[in-house]
C-alpha cells in the first residue's frame, strides 16, 4: 500500500493529522493537504464522545489482578455514576443490566464484598438478595 493510500484510509477512518503523523511517520502538513484535497472536514480535537453509558462504564473501570473491576474515586460519597445524554446513570445499575439483561429491582449493591467493585457479575439487586435470604436464611 502506498503512503498516500494509507493516509487516505486513516483520514476516512477519522484519524487526526497528528495521529497520522505518528503512525505513518509523515508530516502533518501532508495529511492536512490530502484532507483538504479530499474535501474532508478537520478532525475535532478532544476525547471521542462515548456512544452509551455502557461505553463510559468500560472506559472508566479499573481491573484488578483478582477479577474485580474498581470504580475510581468510589469513596467520594457521591455514589458511583456517569453522565450521558444529559442524565446521571448509576454504574451499579449499568453493570447489573449488562450482566443480567434486565433492569434491576430496587437498590443495586456490590455482592462480592470488595469495596468499590462494580464488576457486572459481582453486583446484585434487591430481588437477588431477597431470594438468597429466603433460601439460606438471615445468618448466611
Amino acid at each position: 500500500m502506498s503512503t498516500r493510500a494509507a493516509i487516505v484510509e486513516l483520514l476516512h477512518a477519522g484519524y487526526s493529522d497528528k495521529a497520522i503523523e505518528r503512525q505513518l511517520h509523515v508530516s502533518r502538513r501532508r495529511a492536512r493537504d490530502l484532507r483538504a484535497e479530499l474535501g474532508l472536514p478537520q478532525h475535532k480535537p478532544g476525547i471521542t464522545p462515548a456512544a452509551s453509558p455502557e461505553d463510559l462504564f468500560w472506559r472508566r473501570t479499573q481491573p484488578t489482578g483478582d477479577g474485580h473491576l474498581l470504580w475510581p474515586r468510589y469513596s467520594t460519597g457521591r455514589g458511583a455514576s456517569v453522565r450521558h445524554g444529559g442524565r446521571r446513570h448509576s454504574v451499579h445499575r449499568i453493570a447489573f443490566a449488562m450482566a443480567h439483561e434486565r433492569e434491576p429491582v430496587g437498590h443495586v449493591a456490590t455482592g462480592c464484598g470488595t469495596h468499590g467493585c462494580v464488576h457486572p457479575r459481582h453486583v446484585e439487586d434487591q430481588l437477588m438478595r431477597d431470594q438468597f435470604r429466603a433460601i439460606f436464611g438471615e445468618a448466611a
